[in-house]
C-alpha cells in the first residue's frame, strides 16, 4: 500500500488513476479538498476497494500518525501543495502554513513511523517529496538548463514555499535518516488541470468567446511537461530511485507562452471553429506583467534518463493535441469546474467509500 498526499489535486489525482490502472497495489489518498481538489476527477475510481480517499489536512499530526500506524504503507507520496503563484502573491500565509508547516508535519509523523519499522522495512520505505523547478529562480535566455545542483533562488512566495519544504525533506534524510527523495518537474499540462493555470485557462476562455490573458509580452519560457509522462518518471523513481537523491523530471520542450496559446489557438481553429469565422486568436489580450515573474524555466533531464532510463513520451506537439481534444470531450467535467458544482462532492466527503481513522 501507498500514502498519497494531494491525490484529488492535478497531478495527483493523475497519478492516482494511473496508478491503479496498471497496479493492483491500493492507495490511500489524502486529501484537504480545497478550491482546486476535485473528487469528480477520480470518478472512476469512486467504488474502487483499491482506493481509500481520507479527507484530511497534512498538517493534523493526529490523523496522519492514525493513518500511518493503521496502514503502514511502504511509501509516501507527497503532492500536497498550494500552487499558484498568483494566489500565494495575493495571500501567501496559505503556502506557509501547507507548504511548509504541513511538510514539517508529515515528515515529523513519517520519522516517528520509520523508527517502528524493521530494518528491512526501513531500508525498502521511501518518501517522495514532488517539487518545481520554480525554485531554482529565473533563468537567462541563453543559460544552461536547470540541473540538480542548480543553486534554489525563488522569486514567489509560492516558489519560496516550495523551496523551503525541499530544505526540510533533505534535512530530515541528512539528520535523522528518513529515506526521502525530491523530484523537481517542469510545468505541467493535461487533463483535469483546474482552469486556472494557462493551457486549461486559454482552452476554456477561447470556447467560451472571453479574452485569452496574456502577461506582459508573453515571451516567458517554460519547459512543458504531459502530466502523463510525470507520472510514469515518478512511478520510476519510486522503483528506483536512491535515498537523498534529486531528480529533474522535464519534458524537453521549451516553448514561450505566447507561442502556447497561438498552437491551442490553431488547433480550436481545427477542432472546434468559431461560428463567426473568425480565429480564437484575435481573443488573446496583453494583459499587465505581474510582479517577480520569472523570465524562463528550463529543466535539465539527463540525470533521471541516465541513472534510471527514464525520458518523456509525448512531444508538445503530440501532448497539447490530446490535451485539447481532451477538453473537448469533456464539457460536462469543464462546466461543472466553472459553475462550482464540483464543490458539491467535496461535502459529501463522509459518503460510505469515504472515511476518516
Amino acid at each position: 500500500m501507498i500514502l498519497i498526499t494531494g491525490g484529488a489535486g492535478f497531478i495527483g489525482a493523475n497519478f492516482v488513476l494511473d496508478w491503479l490502472a496498471r497496479h493492483d497495489e491500493p492507495v490511500i489518498n489524502l486529501d484537504k479538498l480545497t478550491y482546486a481538489g476535485n473528487l469528480e476527477t477520480l470518478a472512476a475510481v469512486q467504488h474502487d476497494p483499491r482506493h481509500l480517499f481520507v479527507h484530511g489536512d497534512i498538517a493534523d499530526r493526529l490523523l496522519l500518525d492514525g493513518l500511518l500506524a493503521r496502514h503502514r504503507p511502504r511509501a509516501v507520496l507527497h503532492f500536497a501543495a498550494e500552487s499558484h503563484v498568483d494566489h500565494s502573491i495575493r495571500g501567501p500565509e496559505a503556502f506557509v502554513q501547507t507548504n511548509i508547516v504541513g511538510t514539517f508535519q508529515l515528515l515529523e509523523s513519517v520519522r516517528a513511523y520509520c523508527s517502528h519499522l524493521t530494518s528491512a522495512d526501513r531500508a525498502a520505505f521511501r518518501f517522495l517529496h514532488i517539487s518545481t523547478d520554480e525554485v531554482y529562480g529565473s533563468l537567462e535566455p541563453q543559460a544552461d538548463a536547470f540541473a540538480e545542483a542548480h543553486a534554489c533562488a525563488p522569486n514567489s512566495p509560492y516558489s519560496a514555499s516550495k523551496a523551503a519544504s525541499d530544505h526540510l525533506v533533505r534535512a530530515w534524510h541528512h539528520t535523522y535518516g528518513v529515506p526521502t527523495i525530491i523530484t523537481h518537474c517542469s510545468n505541467n499540462y493535461g487533463p483535469y488541470q483546474f482552469p486556472e493555470k494557462l493551457i486549461p485557462l486559454m482552452i476554456v476562455n477561447a470556447l467560451a468567446g472571453k479574452p485569452l490573458p496574456i502577461y506582459g509580452d508573453g515571451l516567458h519560457v517554460r519547459d512543458w511537461l504531459h502530466v502523463s509522462d510525470h507520472c510514469s518518471a515518478l512511478r520510476r523513481v519510486l522503483e528506483a530511485g536512491v535515498p537523498g537523491e534529486n531528480y529533474n523530471i522535464g519534458g524537453w520542450n521549451e516553448q514561450p507562452n505566447l507561442h502556447v496559446v497561438h498552437t491551442l489557438c490553431h488547433l480550436l481553429d481545427q477542432l472546434r471553429p468559431r461560428t463567426d469565422g473568425n480565429g480564437y486568436a484575435t481573443q488573446i489580450a496583453f494583459v499587465q506583467d505581474r510582479p517577480g515573474h520569472d523570465r524562463r524555466y528550463a529543466i535539465d533531464a539527463r540525470k533521471i534518463e541516465r541513472e534510471l532510463g527514464w525520458k518523456p513520451a509525448e512531444t508538445f506537439d503530440s501532448g497539447i493535441a490530446k490535451t485539447v481534444q481532451w477538453y473537448l470531450d469533456h464539457p460536462q467535467w469543464v462546466q461543472n469546474i466553472q459553475s462550482g458544482a464540483y464543490r458539491t462532492l467535496s461535502q459529501q466527503a463522509s459518503r460510505p467509500h469515504m472515511s476518516r481513522p
